[in-house]
């Protein structure tokens, strides 16, 4: 019997400045363990006209996390916060009741070509914390628990695996864990890993049983303690999961929440201003669907 639950493949979605593949939520499976939301940004070549220009936009009730394999991206918030994202490093931002931020290349590579390419990554707030002050932490690429074994490379992005456990202040059990593989082998660690489990296939190729499956897609096990696979020699995964909520979450555009109220909440206070702004930003996103006529307001 398969241990396959399901496979999502990449879809393009659409997010201003460039095509991004969305991978969740997906209609046959909302959440992979706390994890809500997963995009593949690029790999974009950009030309010296090209940039990533994402104006002040709101969060509520979950934690994003960026991580980038390719290119730069200033992130400034409404916590003060003014950091440049680059390779290796995890960017992890927690709205709680609300924050706001910003995404944009930054000033030093306007005017060049470049390339991006990373992972953009919701996890949702336990209901207890969906309240919560917004936080921000930042963690430098050296920060991140890294090892080998037989060939095998394990970075350890967020949570915790095998006794190692990654600086970033999670607030449920969780891992997201990349593996890169020198030579083809077979991976079992099932035994390691708890809740519910999803695999992205970054690069190369992963063989379950007995079928090859190509990047671009998630893999998602029905059983953990049986998550194995053989790798190709030069692939690269992430496995990804925890323990899945009790309650059903909801998500509208970019806010998160237990109950459909918080979310209508959190789309009025949007239109009428009432979250906090970044300082020297002042081209906010509108709401989906807002007038034109509305949308100087914002």
């Amino acid at each position: 019997m398969s241990n396959l639950t399901m496979i999502i493949e990449e879809r393009p979605a659409d997010i201003g400045n460039f095509l991004v593949g969305r991978l969740l939520p997906f209609k046959g499976k909302r959440m992979v363990g706390p994890f809500i939301f997963i995009d593949h940004m690029g790999p974009v070549a950009m030309d010296a006209t090209d940039n990533v220009d994402i104006g002040p936009h709101p969060h509520i009730g979950l934690s994003t996390l960026t991580y980038l394999f390719e290119g730069a991206v200033l992130h400034r918030d409404s916590l003060g916060t003014e950091v440049e994202i680059m390779p290796g490093q995890v960017n992890w931002m927690t709205a709680g009741k609300g924050v706001v931020h910003s995404e944009r290349t930054p000033e030093r590579l306007r005017g060049t070509s470049k390339n991006l390419h990373g992972l953009q990554i919701w996890v949702a707030l336990p209901k207890a914390l969906e309240n919560m002050d917004p936080a921000f932490y930042h963690a430098e690429a050296s920060e991140l628990p890294a090892w080998e074994q037989n060939d095998v490379a394990y970075k350890l992005l967020a949570g915790t695996f095998r006794g190692h456990e990654s600086p970033i202040p999670v607030y449920s059990p969780l891992f997201l864990l990349e593996i890169t593989s020198n030579v083809r082998q077979r991976i079992d660690i099932g035994a390691d890993l708890f809740g519910e489990v999803g695999m992205y296939i970054l690069e190369g190729a992963v063989q379950c049983e007995g079928t090859w499956h190509e990047p671009k897609r998630i893999l998602v096990t029905k059983h953990t303690q049986l998550c194995a696979f053989v790798m190709e020699a030069g692939s690269t995964v992430y496995l990804f999961g925890g323990e899945p909520f009790a309650e059903e979450r909801y998500i509208y555009w970019n806010f998160v929440a237990s109950d459909l109220q918080t979310i209508e909440k959190a789309k009025a206070d949007w239109q009428n201003q009432r979250f906090p702004t970044i300082e020297g930003e002042s081209d906010p996103v509108p709401l989906p669907g807002t007038p034109p006529g509305l949308r100087q307001k914002l």
